[in-house]
């Protein structure tokens, strides 16, 4: 006769780390985004990340940051392990109405801050209208 136990807490274990990530398979990256003006700003949090390990890609509309903690080197032995490791990933979809050649990107405290700025076709403009004499043009906003 086999006997078989079981945890009532593994399917819920299960879902939190399917959520949440574990250190074999780390959860995506938090961020923060807002406007600024003319200026879109994407704030990811990437503590404990070298800035040479994180990796910008553009390709059509969709921003991916890829980043990758890995743990230290070195003849030592690990007491804990609570904080996520391996490759990190994130993708956005950017908007038409954003200048993507223009993106700038600083790193600095383990935030990673992209700022986007609006494209110029997107932002509002005069547009001059002629009337019955060359001479008396009027100007309505569009």
């Amino acid at each position: 006769m086999m006997i078989r136990t079981t945890d009532p807490f593994r399917d819920f274990d299960r879902l939190t780390q399917q959520l949440f990530g574990t250190t074999n398979r780390p959860a995506v990256m938090p961020m923060d985004a807002w406007r600024e003006g003319d200026t879109f700003v994407v704030e990811f949090d990437l503590p404990g990340v070298s800035k040479e390990s994180i990796d910008l890609d553009i390709e059509r509309n969709v921003l991916t940051v890829r980043a990758e903690r890995v743990a230290g080197n070195g003849d030592w032995e690990m007491l804990a392990s609570e904080r996520a490791r391996g490759v990190f990933s994130r993708q956005l979809v950017l908007g038409d109405n954003l200048d993507l050649e223009r993106i700038d990107a600083a790193y600095e405290d383990g935030v990673l801050r992209l700022r986007i700025p609006v494209a110029e076709r997107a932002k509002p403009r005069k547009i001059q209208i002629a009337g019955a004499r060359a001479d008396d043009p009027s100007a309505i906003e569009a």
